[in-house]
């Protein structure tokens, strides 16, 4: 379910994807993957060289939240956050490697086919007077559901394309479903705001010199 303060349901535009992230300074902002295995990557720092977020799944209680509003299931223990957390560097290091055009380390893609391989959520039409399955799903099955996602995603069943923000100083990845496939920025709220402002300020600074 979309975030009813995300910039993109203020426009009216419903979207699966996306979440709210914080700096390490405290800044917050929208940004919207694209992919739900994407915005899974994103709930801390991707990779040894990234310190620019806070790590949102700190315990298996910050994990229980972030599934709530993705995939809802039952609470999450220490070896589901274990696993979250392999997972996630898995699926993050493949998307990288994608989006500069390579296949990816064969350990990852081993992995993710691993969490993949395992029971996820199913899907469930409500209005029947039998409970098939299990009332609430297993935090397990969550993280297939989303390596399933991964699998789609990298393996180009998912529409879209893999690309990196054009802001020389940010370095997020994202999933381009635009028509044009030209999405430029990881977020208009951040980089692309920011792109606007450098580039007013380059005009005035040019106007000010021809005086």
């Amino acid at each position: 379910m979309s975030d009813p303060s995300s910039p993109d349901s203020a426009a009216g535009q419903e979207s699966s994807t996306g979440q709210w992230l914080t700096t390490l300074e405290g800044t917050r902002w929208w940004f919207d993957s694209g992919s739900l295995a994407l915005d899974f990557v994103y709930t801390g720092p991707l990779g040894a060289t990234d310190a620019a977020r806070r790590e949102a799944l700190g315990s298996p209680a910050d994990l229980t939240d972030w599934m709530a509003d993705k995939l809802p299931s039952a609470a999450a223990g220490d070896r589901d956050l274990a696993d979250a957390l392999t997972l996630r560097g898995a699926i993050g290091r493949l998307a990288l490697a994608a989006s500069a055009g390579s296949a990816g380390d064969s350990r990852d893609v081993d992995l993710l086919n691993l969490y993949a391989a395992t029971p996820d959520i199913p899907p469930r039409l409500a209005g029947g007077a039998l409970q098939a399955g299990r009332t609430e799903p297993r935090a397990a099955q969550a993280l297939s559901t989303i390596a399933r996602d991964a699998v789609a995603l990298l393996s180009g069943t998912t529409s879209g394309t893999i690309r990196e923000c054009d802001a020389d100083d940010c370095d997020i990845i994202y999933l381009d479903t635009s028509r044009g496939r030209n999405r430029r920025w990881c977020s208009m709220q951040r980089c692309g705001n920011r792109h606007k402002v450098r580039a007013h300020r380059a005009r005035a600074a040019r106007s000010v010199s021809t005086r």
